[in-house]
């Protein structure tokens, strides 16, 4: 009898700590599932210029995928006018630019902390013609022979600024100022040429690159316009900092650099 009730106690002591056991794992998981799902939701704002378009969309599923707790929205537009919606007041977290002067005025306000920018990549200029042109222009010196002529506008548009810089160097731009027809943003240029509205227009060449309607004519020399390069920087009044600065480390990984490169950036030395 004895023997009986040991056996029957020992039993119930361990199915008593498997049960224990049991108990403690489904604890856990449940734990582990509530910090998960606990894992804050943020969406951040990103003003970049329009150029980046297209390698920024890619660079974004890529991070959303590893980051599944954060939304980027793109703000697409001209450096200048971006970089004046964040001097007003807007809210953003990072700016990625495409000209330095644009974003050294942040700086320069107290928006942007030096620590917190760096220069990622360049770019090259570049004349476009419809595919199916029949001008004869070749060189930024054959634009006297447009009628029409597209180029962003140079106080806002840093491809405009540097398209004036080249047409100067090359004394072209008193020739052919009246033919000018000004975008908003360098894909607005693009589009107007695309259109066989214009029978030219300057844009980067990573824009070129992306449309089949339209061809490179002429490439201007570096000497000819200040260097082309594209700033990003961590916005010091981001409600989202630690999330921000997550993003823009991601930016300069090599993933993201093989990315700009893949849509003709040029990565600095």
């Amino acid at each position: 009898m004895k023997k009986l009730n040991f056996l029957f106690l020992t039993m119930m002591l361990a199915l008593l700590a498997l049960s224990g056991c049991s108990t403690k794992e489904q604890s856990n998981k449940t734990e582990e599932k509530k910090q998960a799902g606990s894992e804050k939701k943020v969406e951040l704002t990103i003003s970049a210029a329009a150029s980046l378009q297209d390698a920024l969309t890619d660079i974004k599923a890529d991070y959303e995928k590893k980051h599944p707790n954060v939304t980027i929205n793109y703000n697409f537009g001209a450096s200048g006018a971006l970089q004046q919606q964040i001097s007003q007041g807007a809210p953003v977290d990072l700016f990625f630019s495409a000209a330095e002067d644009k974003f050294q005025k942040l700086v320069l306000e107290g928006l942007i902390e030096e620590k917190n920018g760096k220069n990622l990549v360049g770019n090259d200029l570049v004349l476009v013609v419809p595919k199916n042109s029949t001008k004869g222009i070749k060189t930024f010196e054959d634009l006297t022979k447009a009628d029409k002529i597209a180029l962003g506008t140079p106080e806002s548009v840093p491809a405009g600024q540097y398209g004036k810089q080249t047409l100067d160097k090359l004394n072209v731009w008193k020739s052919i100022e009246g033919k000018v027809v000004f975008g908003k943003d360098v894909r607005q240029v693009l589009t107007y040429v695309e259109t066989n509205n214009v029978d030219a227009g300057i844009v980067y060449k990573t824009d070129a690159l992306t449309s089949k309607k339209v061809k490179i004519a002429a490439t201007a020399m570096d000497n000819t316009h200040d260097p082309i390069i594209y700033p990003a920087g961590v916005i010091k009044n981001s409600t989202h900092s630690k999330e921000t600065q997550l993003f823009y480390d991601y930016l300069q990984n090599e993933q993201s650099m093989k990315t700009l490169e893949k849509y003709g950036f040029k990565k600095l030395q």
